[in-house]
């Protein structure tokens, strides 16, 4: 496993989730035996990667912690707008409580974009708490924790997305009614913060939805030459097991 560089992923969980990939890899390829035998210090291989990997699995749950925290904090404002934002009826109503613009497109994309924002992003807020309750064991790193993390993260960028769909369709109502200007610059200054969030972390969103694919690329390069040893002390041990039936 020459070819395994390591720290190649953004976040010490995703760091941590590519050697645990990596030594599950390596069990699959080499003789079965090789898993329980042990060192001079008695220590079988998994002994040994839990104590080398002390430090970096603080650095992961620490780094989960605070992510899910921040994570969090940004689902539930997003639920809080939206919520604030289906009181509020862009353009107006009439006398009867009926919305001036309840016959435009841009009324139905409105209201569409932000029933699927308000439960995206409360959705999202719950994966987000039941990843704090989670147990931050070694294993949990590599499947459980950043499954629920990614589940979080595309349920959070969806609510984004769906609040500047609202965001667009409320400014195509309010040019409409000729409201003043002052009005959309505030409501874009309202929605600046949200969508640097989704800027910055879309990188290490990508890098959690590529995590799994490129492990799997580098274990086919890295498994020839651990099969081709394999394969021909098997062939030289079904030889000698043939020649002394024969005698």
């Amino acid at each position: 496993m020459t070819e395994h560089s390591g720290a190649t992923k953004p976040g010490p969980a995703l760091q941590l989730q590519e050697e645990l990939q990596w030594f599950e890899q390596v069990q699959k390829v080499i003789p079965p035996h090789y898993v329980t035998l042990r060192n001079k210090e008695r220590k079988t291989a998994e002994e040994l990667f839990k104590e080398s990997h002390k430090d970096q699995l603080k650095n992961a749950q620490t780094w989960i912690k605070e992510t899910t925290q921040s994570c969090s904090t940004v689902a539930a404002l997003v639920a809080t707008v939206v919520f604030a934002a289906a009181y509020t009826v862009p353009g107006g109503s009439d006398k009867n409580g009926t919305p001036n613009f309840i016959n435009s497109p841009y009324f139905l994309l409105f209201t569409v974009s932000d029933v699927l924002s308000l439960a995206s992003s409360l959705t999202s807020l719950v994966v987000f708490l039941s990843l704090l309750t989670s147990p931050f064991e070694l294993q949990e790193f590599h499947i459980s924790l950043p499954r629920k993390l990614l589940v979080g993260f595309t349920f959070l960028f969806f609510a984004v997305i769906t609040t500047m769909l609202s965001f667009g369709a409320t400014i195509l109502i309010l040019i409409q009614s000729e409201k003043k200007l002052t009005t959309l610059l505030l409501s874009m200054a309202a929605f600046l913060p949200v969508l640097i969030f989704a800027i910055m972390q879309f990188r290490l969103y990508v890098s959690f939805m590529g995590s799994t694919f490129n492990i799997l690329k580098k274990t086919r390069k890295a498994r020839a030459p651990f099969r081709v040893p394999c394969l021909r002390w098997g062939k030289m041990l079904g030889l000698k097991n043939e020649e002394k039936r024969s005698t």
